[in-house]
């Protein structure tokens, strides 16, 4: 069983990555009923295990069977790189109710009798209000689960499209897709994602291809969606055997041989994305100081650096995120 997608010319230069909260939002449901999954996030789990409990998920797990299709209203393909979970999900709220209605058709076909069940009916009989209670939840779960560790998981996904970014323009597409993960294999102008339920191909007509790195897909790969929706593919970001470990309560001493105590001490301070000023309160340094050192670190692939508005945000890369947890 395979999974396949038919780029033309115009559909290879409409190749982009793009990071979503609500994918994520999403994935996390997914994740804490699949043990599979549990592996890299015990830590998160127990954490947030408490808050879970008190979410009643039968309605959207409904909707996400163990293998198959899953509503693509729940979480169209991020319009532009980067997008706030408020964008995404008012996204959802504006579903047209026949795409809906389709949608959730198709997902409860997946799962023997689920349609003729009495939720399966409520969810055909009214998609208004389907689609109401799903971002109502999805919104929820975002809340209690995701948002407090969204800056951790923003800057792992972003550290994972910089570097994947700079991967593309080393070796191109092709041998890309094979770093992004064994199941993506390209051949002949088409991407297979192998190992999938179901056969489907489709081609992508110039719509071109959405790269999504996520924290909680691993060890999987989904591939979508249907039209009208941006063709996507939904890949395991790098570096989250390190997400969840904790900051050390002071600098490791190997670290700060390695790149000098005060270098040392600015790499284990980002905990979150930050700029010069705030870093500089925090450690007592100067900020001139931090700056160099910061440049240097980021110059070393230990960070990554963004605008945000006035200030220059930075972020560790994977590997700065082991170096500090280690």
């Amino acid at each position: 069983m395979a999974f396949q997608l038919h780029f033309g010319e115009r559909d290879l230069l409409r190749v982009r990555f793009a990071l979503s909260p609500l994918w994520e939002t999403r994935e996390a449901v997914r994740t804490l009923a699949r043990p599979e999954r549990h592996g890299y996030h015990l830590p998160w789990l127990r954490r947030v295990k408490d808050a879970a409990a008190g979410l009643d998920l039968r309605g959207l797990r409904l909707l996400m069977p163990q293998a198959g299709y899953s509503p693509d209203f729940f979480c169209p393909p991020p319009e532009s790189p980067v997008v706030t979970f408020a964008e995404e999900i008012a996204l959802v709220r504006s579903t047209p109710l026949d795409a809906a209605h389709r949608d959730l058709a198709l997902a409860l076909a997946e799962t023997p009798g689920a349609a003729e069940s009495e939720a399966g009916r409520e969810l055909l009989a009214d998609p208004a209000r389907a689609v109401r209670e799903i971002a109502d939840l999805l919104e929820l779960v975002w809340h209690r689960l995701i948002e407090p560790d969204w800056p951790r998981l923003r800057a792992l996904l972003e550290a994972d499209i910089a570097y994947h970014s700079r991967r593309l323009a080393e070796v191109g597409f092709g041998q890309l897709l094979g770093e992004l993960s064994p199941r993506l294999v390209w051949a002949d102008s088409t991407l297979t994602v192998v190992g999938t339920r179901g056969d489907h191909d489709r081609v992508l007509g110039g719509r071109g291809l959405v790269l999504v790195p996520s924290v909680f897909v691993w060890p999987e790969i989904l591939g979508g969606h249907e039209p009208p929706w941006q063709p996507s593919v939904i890949y395991p970001a790098r570096g989250i055997g390190g997400l969840w470990t904790p900051a050390a309560d002071r600098t490791p001493d190997a670290l700060a041989r390695l790149l000098g105590r005060a270098r040392a001490d600015v790499l284990c301070a980002l905990d979150e994305p930050a700029g010069t000023t705030a870093l500089a309160h925090r450690l007592g340094l100067a900020p001139s100081s931090v700056s160099a050192h910061l440049s240097v670190l980021r110059d070393a692939g230990l960070l990554t650096s963004r605008r945000h508005a006035h200030q220059v945000l930075y972020e560790r890369t994977p590997l700065g995120i082991a170096l500090a947890v280690s």
